[in-house]
């Protein structure tokens, strides 16, 4: 199918994992991709027709400057997924245990990345009068778990900026709406297995469908946010986690 011919899209965090499935899925779809990832994405971006641009979403600067090279590259953006985020490398620790530091930088990036996404592609979005932000949260913000206060906390933030979002962008027929995986065995997670560990028999137990989740699951509701098909739907979380919680 081509639900986005023509329509160009920004991937954050999209080098490996979750990201790059997506962004994978989005060219499947007829879309026009920049990957945008402080990892290196020039390879991947390359097998699968994309470009890469080298980009620390913390950085104002760095948004700023995806932005732009995503205009002079494709003429327009037409979907945000806002997608970077520091988790599978964050050890498991109670609240006590996890450094000041370390909680500033899952807020900088996970956080304020997003928010410094929006800002610089929103103002080009508003003067097409069109536009599609998915911001990928966590179904964990509905049901809380041990050891992962910090990212948890930042997926919530990043919740109720969608919310906020999506009712200041309304007006210039801008939809911002997030997307709650629950725990999804992409290849970065897998390469942290002590996540695995922790949650996964919890996760399956919770489950209505009692299966593990892989990132092909989530890309029917990832298209569903980014093609015309969800263009009256805004402000709302969809959770894509076999019946977990329930938005």
């Amino acid at each position: 199918m081509n639900r986005l011919k023509g329509k160009s899209c920004i991937v954050t965090g999209g080098s490996k994992g979750l990201g790059l499935a997506f962004a994978k899925a989005l060219i499947g779809e007829g879309a026009k991709v920049l990957i945008a990832d402080i990892a290196d994405g020039a390879d991947a971006a390359s097998e699968i027709g994309a470009v890469y641009e080298h980009t620390d979403v913390s950085n104002p600067a760095d948004a700023v400057k995806t932005a732009a090279s995503c205009i002079e590259a494709f003429g327009r953006i037409d979907v945000l997924v806002n997608n970077a985020a520091v988790y599978a490398t964050l050890p498991v620790a109670r609240y006590d245990e996890i450094e000041p530091d370390l909680w500033d930088k899952v807020m900088a990036v996970n956080v304020r990345g997003a928010f410094n996404m929006v800002r610089a592609v929103g103002p080009h979005m508003e003067k097409q009068q069109s536009g599609k932000i998915v911001n990928i949260t966590s179904g964990t913000v509905y049901k809380g778990m041990t050891g992962m206060l910090h990212y948890i906390a930042s997926k919530g933030a990043l919740t109720a900026m969608t919310r906020a979002l999506s009712r200041e962008l309304g007006p210039a027929g801008i939809c911002v709406n997030s997307l709650a995986p629950g725990l999804t065995l992409s290849s970065s997670i897998l390469e942290n297995e002590e996540h695995v560990e922790a949650a996964r028999s919890k996760v399956l137990a919770s489950r209505a469908i009692a299966r593990d989740a892989y990132p092909d699951d989530l890309i029917g509701a990832l298209i569903f946010l980014a093609c015309a098909d969800s263009d009256f739907v805004t402000g709302q979380t969809i959770a894509v986690d076999g019946g977990s919680i329930n938005t």
